[in-house]
């Protein structure tokens, strides 16, 4: 007898799907098609040789730390670098506030663990990133979606939303938005933290692009504006009180093979965390821990933040010079100051889907934008990168996907 095996899956297994941009990303990967499709760092920028030194020294110096299994809250040392970092951009806080975690990706999946039962609200930006959507609705998350428009998420209907539902957190992306490259204005920013403090609702900030910012003046981070609510936190030098939960990476800097990230929270979160990843992996790659330590002491960080800086807003600057020269009047497009993407909205009545049949036609690539909406909403619009793309191949992709905009609308 051969096990039935569909008999046998769990019941939440009804609320995953597979990612439509995992997807896509399948047949983009072809080496003939300009792919615009993937939000993967540039791979020419990966700091080989630096990582490669400390990857050395870690082996002939950190031996038992990078090879030996590691407590599950993260490497010691890292935590306490990284709490330094956090209080100079302007938090308070120590090694309590950190939790070390396998990408930001896991801990989206360890706040749906924590926090989220079958039929719980979560608030999410509309579009918002599709790898957050999977994770929430792994344990039977309801969406309940609050529109955006170019400084961000619209107070004036999440505060709706907080009035007719309760939920469980709101997850937000303030700097340049994935999939729109929006950033949230900083008056929003703090009426955001003001609501979520009045209406006893958590902030998950996902932050993985915030180092990108290649154009205007940084913003102070959820956290910082949390932070400041509460005197006893400056106080005490720590995130002893507040209401955000902040996600920072070394994917978009160093590497996403590292596959190191970590959490900035109160420490009781923080601990939770470490509870919840304990039936998970145990603990983070120690090797890529003591990595991103040794190169975080070494002051390289910096300078690898401003080379990728330069890098994207010269091709930044490519694809959207490319699209105002070549898209349609009828079609716009998001103008980001940092990050890694744009957001194309198509005249109404288009189908972003169908367009891209045609455009793999044309060997180019790109995320139609429905699968980021929560709602059925967004069929006109479609998600573009230009971080993995030289300028040249940037222009011959905007060209190739203007001439099937045009013949779509023809």
């Amino acid at each position: 007898m051969t096990t039935d095996w569909n008999a046998l899956y769990a019941r939440r297994l009804d609320w995953m799907t597979t990612s439509a941009i995992r997807e896509i990303l399948k047949v983009a990967q072809a080496p003939d098609v300009i792919s615009m499709a993937g939000g993967w760092p540039e791979a020419d920028l990966f700091p080989v040789e630096q990582l490669r030194e400390v990857g050395d020294y870690a082996m002939a110096h950190l031996t038992r730390e990078a090879l030996q299994y590691g407590l599950t809250e993260g490497l010691g040392a890292l935590r306490q670098t990284l709490a330094d970092y956090v209080t100079e951009g302007g938090t308070p806080a120590n090694i309590d506030n950190i939790a070390i975690t396998s990408g930001s990706q896991q801990a989206l999946d360890l706040m749906g663990r924590l926090f989220v039962d079958e039929g719980d609200a979560v608030l999410v930006e509309s579009p918002t990133f599709l790898g957050a959507l999977q994770s929430f609705k792994a344990y039977g998350a309801r969406f309940v979606p609050v529109p955006l428009d170019d400084d961000g998420v619209r107070i004036d209907a999440l505060e709706a939303a907080l009035r007719a539902e309760r939920p469980k957190f709101m997850y937000i992306l303030p700097n340049f938005q994935n999939p729109t490259g929006v950033t949230l204005s900083l008056e929003r920013r703090r009426r955001l933290v003001e609501l979520a403090a009045s209406h006893g609702v958590p902030i998950l900030e996902d932050d993985p692009y915030g180092q990108l910012r290649f154009e205007g003046e940084p913003l102070p981070s959820l956290l910082s504006l949390d932070a400041a609510l509460y005197p006893e936190n400056a106080a005490a030098g720590a995130y002893l009180r507040g209401n955000v939960v902040h996600l920072g990476t070394f994917s978009k800097t160093l590497a996403p093979g590292l596959r190191v990230a970590w959490a900035v929270a109160p420490p009781e979160i923080a601990r939770q965390f470490a509870m919840a990843k304990q039936g998970s992996d145990l603990h983070t790659n120690a090797l890529g821990q003591a990595m991103a330590n040794e190169f975080m002491c070494r002051g390289w960080l910096p300078a690898q933040v401003e080379r990728i800086r330069r890098t994207y807003l010269e091709r930044r600057n490519a694809m959207v010079e490319a699209m105002e020269a070549m898209f349609p009047p009828e079609v716009s497009f998001t103008r980001p100051q940092g990050g890694l993407f744009l957001w194309v909205t198509l005249p109404e009545g288009m189908d972003a889907v169908a367009l891209l049949a045609e455009a793999s036609k044309r060997k180019v690539a790109f995320v139609p934008g429905a699968p980021f909406y929560v709602n059925g909403e967004g069929q006109n619009t479609f998600r573009v990168t230009f971080a993995s793309m030289d300028p040249d191949r940037i222009r011959e992709g905007v060209r190739r996907l203007a001439e099937v905009i045009r013949e779509a609308m023809d």
